[in-house]
């Protein structure tokens, strides 16, 4: 492991041109449109986490085509709201799992959404997932999630997941232990990517963030990763177009529509970014790139800061990122 991108300097000023489709506002507001014509019917379930000094309820709501989308609610038990709150995605591979597995922020004082992402969960467990139960789902792809539905924008993948991610924006607001003007997203590898794109959507779908921290972000300038890294889960795509080559220009039509750099400029909510400068799997040049495009569009003199690991891969900062965080969440929440 060495450092194999770009010089700190230039990722510093790194600002590539990322293909944004001409109708790519009009697309993100009618799915978001699209799905809301279905009732978010969001509902929470206290259960029994094992946990003496935590409470968490069951949670689930209507995500993109109606799917029911899965999460957890966590607020310090005898928390009557309502409370600042931290919506967490998860990376590639993951989900909720047990209610006990994932409570940082319900034990710093914050109300602590987690949602779980549709289709995957595998490396959580747990006694329940959400699958990805879309007509879409079963088009021809690579091994993994990063190609079904590649070569058509309305079919991608990520369009479910990103609308599921606004969708829990919508439901946690419902609860009556979230304040609805306090709330941060966050989120690593993928959850970071998930996080940009939250985000940035958030403004078209009425909803005020007032934070984004994403850590060591995946789906960001999808064309520079597969260039300079053969590491998953950005290889599927390589593998996926080394078999369909007359393929790879609809291919990058629809990833330029998820780029986390084109939906990062349409965030206005301050944020913190990390970034490991020897992580093969989310290159520092791609994070870079959607931290240095980060409100340009809709917030430019936005407050930003990144967390910069020299010596770290896609682990990222862990704990370290972890207490900047709690640092950087209590004067968000103060603001």
């Amino acid at each position: 492991m060495a450092m194999f991108d770009l010089p700190l300097d230039q990722l510093r000023d790194y600002r590539p041109e990322v293909a944004v489709p001409d109708d790519f506002r009009e697309f993100w507001r009618s799915s978001i449109e699209k799905t809301r014509s279905d009732d978010l019917a969001a509902t929470f379930t206290e259960v029994d986490n094992k946990l003496a000094v935590i409470t968490t309820y069951d949670v689930t709501y209507a995500g993109f085509g109606g799917t029911p989308i899965k999460g957890w609610l966590h607020v310090p038990a005898g928390a009557s709201g309502p409370l600042p709150t931290v919506v967490q995605y998860y990376g590639y591979s993951g989900g909720r799992g047990f209610p006990h597995s994932t409570t940082l922020w319900a034990q710093a004082g914050y109300a602590h959404f987690v949602m779980d992402t549709r289709g995957q969960g595998y490396n959580a467990g747990g006694g329940s997932g959400t699958p990805d139960d879309s007509a879409y789902a079963g088009l021809n792809h690579s091994p993994g999630f990063m190609t079904a539905g590649i070569t058509n924008p309305e079919t991608y993948y990520y369009r479910r997941v990103y609308v599921d991610a606004v969708r829990a924006l919508e439901a946690v607001r419902t609860s009556p232990l979230v304040d609805p003007d306090k709330i941060i997203v966050t989120g690593g590898s993928q959850g970071g990517g998930i996080s940009i794109a939250a985000a940035g959507l958030a403004g078209l779908a009425g909803i005020n963030l007032v934070g984004c921290a994403p850590d060591v972000p995946f789906l960001c300038h999808f064309r520079r990763a597969v260039q300079i890294t053969d590491k998953d889960p950005y290889g599927e795509i390589t593998r996926y177009l080394k078999g369909f080559r007359d393929h790879a220009e609809p291919a990058y039509r629809t990833l330029s529509y998820f780029d986390g750099v084109n939906l990062g400029r349409l965030a206005s909510a301050p944020t913190l970014f990390s970034v490991g400068l020897m992580d093969q799997t989310c290159p520092p040049s791609t994070v870079f790139a959607a931290y240095n495009s980060y409100g340009t569009d809709t917030a430019p003199d936005v407050p930003k800061d990144i967390k910069i690991y020299p010596h770290n891969n896609h682990e990222g900062g862990q704990t370290y990122q972890q207490e900047a965080q709690l640092d950087w969440f209590a004067d968000v929440f103060k603001a």
